[in-house]
């Protein structure tokens, strides 16, 4: 499904050699090809509230069922694939440390979100943070950085070190109705806390569910680790595809119709306060993922949202049980100074409920950003009811009413 990326020389330290993955075969005449005709969300929304007509019949389902079939590439790997962290980690040099560094210097005093890459060179780390870049997005979707000194910095130092990297990966897009471009993964005490279906889970303390951010990159850098907990896991959403097609071919094909999802009261002017995207979209050649299990419950709670049919339910419990089992699953502890690079639309990540110091200080507390980067996928147009747009390098985020896009340099 994917093409392979050539590694640059700097590169050559960031990629080993890839073991044979173990699939059921694909029928020759299986390649993915543009679905035409798929109605727009708001069609879909009208005609699941007017009509009786099955939900089938909201799609060319009798083209569509060409296009389930088992998909290949770097991006279909197993848990087996990446057993020697080597394979997937890069260790920041000294001399990158320096850079980095010396970049800040640079800047000096300037407003970090007006900060461009002509701001903040990198000369030799620039091209390696591009070429992890390149395999997250065309790739196997995945990559960690170890080895930044978060610990010798305030964290004002380290936000301007996250997004000086971040320049060198794409556009960074909004994270939430607060505008904030560098988030703070942080639990703030919210009222009601994880238990409550209208808060974002990355402000409290409890467990998420597999899901996909509304960007093309995220990206995660560790300042604190939790005193116990906050396991990080993920998996392959293009072997899990392939899995369930080949367990349970109708609940994947359910997953190819659109779903509602709740926009937890971050809603863009002129939107419903829910919105539809189907978890599976073949678009172009590839296959596109949109899950965000939380966000398909959550949204039951408007009044003209349908409740999930039981085989809603089903396929998300398989789907879950298939991306968590130990063939597919991927864990790491972030600790101080690791970067986690994840690509949304072949991966879906989770983290495990924690428990954090009684220190203020020392709680668990992690730098996020969204990246929208310049060799994205193409999009079908349902991702606009979620993104914005699908252009790419644009793409993505959160934008409400009054929204200005900022950096915090705490959690709020």
């Amino acid at each position: 499904m994917t093409s392979k990326v050539q590694p640059e020389p700097a590169y050559h330290r960031l990629v080993a050699a890839q073991q044979p993955i173990h699939r059921a075969p694909r029928p020759k005449s299986g390649h993915t090809r543009r679905v035409e005709g798929v109605p727009k969300p708001k069609a879909i929304a009208e005609r699941l509230q007017t009509s009786s007509s099955t939900e089938a019949e909201l799609f060319t389902s009798g083209t569509r069922a060409k296009f389930l079939t088992p998909l290949e590439g770097r991006s279909a790997w197993y848990a087996s694939d990446y057993q020697n962290p080597e394979s997937f980690a890069y260790r920041l040099t000294d001399t990158d440390i320096a850079e980095l560094e010396a970049a800040a210097a640079h800047v000096g005093d300037k407003d970090t979100k007006t900060i461009t890459r002509d701001d903040f060179p990198l000369p030799t780390l620039g091209p390696k943070l591009e070429a992890l870049r390149d395999d997250v997005v065309n790739g196997k979707g995945f990559h960690l950085i170890q080895g930044l000194p978060v610990w010798r910095y305030p964290v004002a130092k380290s936000v301007l070190l996250y997004w000086g990297m971040g320049l060198y990966w794409g556009h960074a897009v909004s994270q939430n109705a607060k505008g904030h471009l560098i988030g703070h993964v942080k639990d703030i005490n919210l009222p009601g806390g994880h238990q409550d279906p209208v808060n974002r889970v990355y402000a409290t303390h409890g467990a998420q569910p597999y899901h996909c951010d509304p960007a093309d990159i995220v990206g995660l850098l560790c300042l604190k680790q939790a005193k116990s907990g906050g396991l990080s896991s993920w998996a392959s959403s293009i072997t899990a595809h392939n899995e369930l097609l080949r367990r349970r071919p109708d609940l994947a094909e359910v997953m190819t119709k659109g779903w509602f999802l709740d926009r937890k009261n971050e809603v863009p002017p002129g939107k419903d306060p829910w919105f539809i995207v189907p978890p599976f979209s073949y678009h172009e050649g590839k296959l596109a993922i949109f899950y965000e299990n939380g966000f398909y419950q959550s949204a039951e709670r408007h009044e003209e949202v349908p409740k999930m049919t039981e085989q809603q339910k089903e396929a998300v419990a398989t789907f879950d049980q298939i991306a968590s089992s130990d063939e597919l699953r991927l864990d790491w502890v972030l600790q101080p100074g690791d970067i986690q690079l994840l690509h949304n639309h072949q991966i879906v990540h989770t983290r495990s409920e924690y428990e954090d110091f009684e220190d203020p200080v020392e709680r668990r507390h992690l730098l996020r950003i969204w990246v929208a980067p310049p060799n994205g996928w193409p999009l079908p147009d349902s991702f606009a009811e979620r993104y914005g747009s699908t252009a790419i390098g644009e793409r993505g985020g959160i934008c409400v009413s009054g929204y200005a896009p900022r950096i915090a340099l705490e959690a709020e």
